[in-house]
């Protein structure tokens, strides 16, 4: 019984060996929980500058008017907003996971990484040139809901790299993107639900199963 016991335990041993070198877990909970944060507090200066509560509709139509009345960009204030954020995000989730490989003596720029990097960066790129070829067009309303598309799909093609809860993740962000396009009106209401509430909730979940 011992000796079965420990083949079971040894296969159990190269199967978690294997997982680790086939895949990047050093993404860190607490990014995914800050990252979120910043996202809230992106949506409510973009809130606080166009004046309109969260259920308040027709975002895009005030933005229009506004830069067409004061000749002032309020898309371009925002945009910078969220830029801003988004550089802000991808140096506090890179140097999280730099800290939490080092914890756990893991290598931080290996192959698995390249691949996973470079399978999340493919739909991410490609959804904004598609996001801009949609303001070219004159379709600003669904430049937000495809973002939400386009970034659930980069973690779902990522997801086979990494843990396996970014898939989840990357279910419900598409999910509400497709939603997000029936109701674009409340663009940043749902932008606020999937890169701020989402991400606080994953990166929770992420934190006390695999951190705590």
């Amino acid at each position: 019984m011992n000796q079965q016991q420990e083949q079971l335990d040894a296969i159990r041993d190269i199967r978690n060996l294997m997982e680790r070198s086939s895949r990047f877990s050093s993404l860190s909970g607490l990014a995914g929980i800050i990252v979120g944060i910043f996202a809230l507090g992106a949506i409510a200066v973009a809130y606080l500058v166009l004046s309109i509560s969260p259920l308040e509709p027709g975002y895009y139509s005030l933005i229009q008017q506004e830069s067409a009345v004061t000749g002032f960009s309020l898309f371009d204030l925002l945009a910078a907003d969220f830029g801003f954020v988004l550089l802000l995000s991808l140096l506090t989730g890179i140097y999280l996971s730099i800290r939490k490989a080092r914890k756990q003596n893991l290598p931080v720029w290996d192959a698995t990484a390249k691949r996973m990097l470079l399978n999340l960066f493919i739909p991410l790129v490609t959804g904004g040139i598609y996001c801009l070829i949609l303001l070219y067009q004159g379709q600003p309303a669904l430049v937000l809901p495809a973002t939400l598309l386009f970034y659930g799909m980069a973690l779902l093609h990522a997801s086979k790299y990494t843990l396996n809860d970014i898939r989840y993740l990357g279910v419900l962000e598409v999910a509400l993107g497709l939603v997000a396009s029936f109701f674009t009106d409340y663009g940043l209401l749902f932008w606020a639900l999937g890169f701020g509430i989402l991400h606080i909730v994953y990166g929770i979940r992420i934190y006390f199963k695999y951190e705590k």
